[in-house]
């Protein structure tokens, strides 16, 4: 099959492991990339200012999204590699762009896991091949947290010598 159209390409579903979030988990995150914002650091005004569901440490947006990706990446290969199945595409160029929209928060203690979809786009005009690899993060009790669209690109093809 050659996938040069999106009706073409076949829609490759995929289901990650699980994992618990730990409030360490969010804390390193937050150090580690200098969020220090009261909605992260400072569980007072967390307590005194945020709506009642939201009155404990929560993830932010970048670490939810990163930990999406994080849970496939042992599965990514596999499920790019039967996506591509009939691409002729070439070698791995970059990842392009990220749209998420966040639907929950996720709190220390949920267990989360990522359901998701990988599908060829159309060639571009330039012979490169464009991958969405979609992730829906779901918690515990069935909430999505996440729901990000990853796009990749592959280089076209090398001429045969």
């Amino acid at each position: 099959m050659n996938a040069t159209s999106a009706q073409d390409s076949p829609v490759i579903s995929f289901k990650s492991h699980r994992r618990t979030i730990t409030e360490t988990d969010i804390v390193n995150f937050v150090n580690l990339l200098g969020l220090h914002e009261p909605f992260f650091i400072d569980m007072e005004y967390i307590s005194t200012n945020l709506a009642e569901g939201h009155r404990s440490r929560f993830a932010p947006g970048p670490m939810v999204i990163s930990l999406g990706m994080g849970l496939v990446a042992t599965i990514i290969k596999d499920v790019i590699d039967r996506a591509l199945v009939g691409a002729n595409a070439g070698e791995f160029g970059g990842m392009t762009g990220v749209n998420a929209r966040l639907g929950a928060a996720l709190f220390p203690n949920d267990t989360i896991h990522v359901e998701g979809e990988a599908r060829c786009k159309p060639k571009t005009s330039r012979g490169y091949t464009l991958l969405e690899i979609r992730h829906r993060v779901i918690n515990q009790r069935g909430e999505q947290v996440a729901d990000f669209t990853e796009t990749v690109c592959f280089l076209p093809p090398k001429p045969a010598a």
